[in-house]
């Protein structure tokens, strides 16, 4: 009994319940043609047999096709309902056969053979399901067709030949099929044996190795995931996919996986997975889609995955310091910019107003000697303050290097020519050689000529008595490249060998009583070796005590085709037109400053102590300019720029507004620009920039009224 009862009535079972709409559909349609030949009540009564039939057989199959396991009772009532349903067709070709009706006995031998044809498709599941649904059948059509009525007369001997020779082709296709999955049961044993090796691969490997449907139902997993999770496989595979995956990571898993394609199979991902013990690992797993694999034919989905747990503290770790880092230099960036903008506002008006007494004609000599005093300390202090400015921004990284051609022999005179009078003061000498031939070279000479500055300064500083000697070397590096190499040697005092490796630190002197003799910060040697870094270059220094020192750089640079001239230095210009100014801060001190700066010239001043009063005088009155600070009470000047920029009035979308403020760092003045404003004069004010700024923008304001009276005319 076990025997016959085969695992293949299971698949035929299945078979079965998939293919029972169409059944029904059939067998109605059916029932609905034979009326033409039956009574109806007949074809009603067969039709109604065949509905609790399917009925049954839905109670008998089901199972199966939901891949539960049943036993020999729900296999035998399968096969009843299978005999039942049969001998209900047969019965129908035996009702067509004995009937009057012409073309009855060709329906009924159609209706016969159809039958025992589709048994034969039981064959390949189920030897036992053909046996009970074809052959018996068959059989039986046999024996009523030789032994049974025949109103018609028909000769028995042609019909019974044509009908063996049908069974005898069913036959012939149970056989093929008997082969075909016998066939399929030895490449299965195969596989089978295939498969137990990969196993014995797969079962012993740290890594989890899985197989799962493209939805994520459970097929295999290797017992690694025991030691990785604490659950052994068989509990997984009795739970749905992605059920111990953190909530937060499952989405994105199951999109994953559906996201593989024959074109893009396979894809890595981190995610987390909960454990048995309710504790959480961090799994990476390399997903492959197989497609057209599985039972049903949708892809099957291979997984490869290992603990990465540690490496994500790690991680995890790395980002937290990165990320405190960073804040921590934001704050430094910050505190940097405020304490700029807090030194320069006062430093703004202690130089401002002391340049305006040391040039004051009712001071005696010496209160004009003091006042210059005052002035010479507080450039000091804001040379400082550009110093610290200039190094904080190195460190941080936010200089940007510009690209212009360039003459390193002229930047290294010119910087010569400003520090001539330092050096004639102390009787020093400044020679500037050419070792070789020079050519144009591009890059940023700005910042070149600040670090040869630093060094020819300290050459100086460090230098009683001799002189000092800048060397400019430029050598082919390439078809496109020359290095440049500048030398400032002088005879000063010189600087011990085990003191020369800490010269470029921060805050860092060759002796502690340096700062005492001869002042200094201890910034401007860190500056050069910054910057000369940040244009690839090397810095370094040669020195014996005593005998003095040589500082030098080398960088390589492009060569360029010839120099850019550039316009010479225009003398101070000086507004030549009367003008009517807004001048917008929140400090008195400065309000009156540029009042008394602006006082010798054809200014009128209308002031404002904020933004919003600014606003409120530009919807009242037009003003030739507007000099605007920024961090100000109530309404801050970019807030109050942008609203201005909004007025309906015309001369509020078109009078310059200038920015004066402390805040003079690159980005600080982008800010400026982006809202709207025209131009930027930082804090402390020199007498000569204000008055070029607001020269510069009443003769482009001029310049536009005029074109724009001319076009009116025309």
């Amino acid at each position: 009994m076990i025997k016959i009862l085969d695992d293949g009535l299971d698949e035929m079972a299945a078979r079965a319940y998939q293919g029972l709409p169409l059944r029904m559909v059939v067998t109605t349609c059916v029932a609905g043609v034979v009326t033409l030949l039956l009574p109806w009540r007949l074809c009603l009564a067969w039709l109604c047999l065949q509905v609790v039939s399917e009925g049954l057989s839905i109670f008998v199959t089901r199972p199966q096709a939901l891949g539960r396991k049943v036993g020999s009772a729900v296999r035998i009532a399968h096969l009843a309902d299978l005999v039942v349903g049969s001998m209900l067709w047969m019965g129908l070709g035996a009702a067509l056969w004995i009937d009057k009706a012409p073309g009855g006995p060709i329906c009924a031998m159609i209706i016969w053979v159809a039958v025992v044809f589709f048994a034969q498709n039981n064959a390949y599941q189920s030897t036992t399901g053909f046996v009970v649904g074809g052959a018996f059948p068959a059989l039986a059509m046999l024996v009523f067709v030789i032994a049974g009525p025949n109103p018609f007369h028909l000769p028995l001997i042609p019909v019974v030949g044509l009908l063996i020779l049908a069974l005898s082709f069913v036959a012939d296709g149970v056989m093929r099929s008997l082969g075909v999955r016998r066939s399929f049961e030895a490449a299965q044993r195969s596989i089978a044996a295939s498969e137990a090796h990969y196993r014995l691969l797969a079962d012993n490997v740290t890594d989890v190795i899985a197989l799962s449907g493209v939805n994520g139902e459970r097929r295999y997993i290797s017992p690694s995931i025991q030691q990785a999770l604490g659950f052994t496989a068989e509990e997984l595979l009795q739970t749905p996919g992605y059920t111990y995956l953190h909530p937060e990571d499952r989405d994105f898993v199951a999109q994953t996986v559906a996201s593989l394609t024959p074109e893009a199979p396979q894809r890595t991902i981190d995610y987390r997975v909960m454990r048995k013990d309710g504790g959480m690992i961090w799994a990476e797993t390399c997903f492959t889609l197989i497609p057209g694999a599985g039972p049903d034919g949708a892809g099957e989905v291979v997984s490869l995955s290992r603990n990465i747990t540690a490496r994500k503290a790690m991680e995890t770790e790395l980002v937290e310091a990165r990320r405190r880092a960073e804040e921590a230099a934001a704050a430094k960036s910050d505190f940097l910019a405020n304490m700029t903008h807090e030194l320069r506002t006062p430093l703004n008006a202690i130089i401002g107003f002391s340049g305006v007494l040391a040039g004051s004609p009712r001071l005696a000599v010496e209160d004009a000697r003091h006042a210059g005093l005052i002035r010479d300390a507080s450039a000091t202090l804001l040379e400082l303050v550009n110093t610290v400015l200039d190094f904080s921004r190195l460190e941080a990284g936010a200089v940007e290097l510009e690209a212009k051609p360039f003459d390193a022999i002229e930047a290294a005179r010119a910087t010569a020519a400003l520090l001539t009078q330092q050096a004639d003061s102390k009787d020093l000498m400044i020679a500037v050689e050419a070792q070789g031939e020079t050519s144009p070279l591009v890059g940023d000479a700005a910042r070149i000529r600040q670090v040869l500055m630093n060094f020819l300064s300290n050459a100086i500083k460090f230098t009683a008595e001799g002189g000092v000697t800048i060397a400019v070397r430029q050598t082919r590096r390439d078809a496109d490249h020359d290095t440049l190499r500048i030398e400032v040697s002088d005879t000063g005092i010189g600087i011990d060998r085990d003191k020369i490796d800490t010269l470029f630190d921060r805050f860092t002197q060759a002796d502690a009583t340096v700062s005492r003799r001869y002042g200094g910060t201890g910034l401007g040697l860190a500056i050069c070796k910054r910057t000369i870094e940040l244009m690839g270059g090397a810095v370094g220094c040669d020195s014996r005590p005593g005998q003095g020192s040589t500082f030098w750089f080398e960088i390589v640079l492009p060569r360029a085709d010839a120099l850019v001239e550039e316009a010479e230095a225009e003398a101070t210009a000086v507004p030549d037109a009367p003008l009517r100014m807004l001048l917008v801060e929140d400090v008195a001190v400065n309000r009156e400053l540029i009042a008394t700066l602006l006082a010798p010239f054809d200014v009128t001043i209308e002031m404002a102590e904020n933004g919003l009063l600014a606003v409120e005088a530009m919807q009242r009155a037009s003003f030739d300019l507007v000099l605007m600070d920024v961090q100000m009470p109530v309404m801050d000047g970019l807030t109050a720029a942008r609203t201005i920029r909004a007025l309906p009035q015309a001369s509020a979308r078109s009078t310059p507004i200038i920015a004066m403020t402390a805040n003079v760092l690159p980005e600080q003045v982008r800010k400026c620009l982006d809202a709207g404003m025209d131009d930027h004069l930082g804090k402390p004010i020199s007498p000569a920039a204000l008055l070029a700024v607001l020269s510069r923008w009443s003769a482009g304001r001029e310049a536009a009224t005029d074109e724009a009276g001319a076009v009116t005319a025309a």
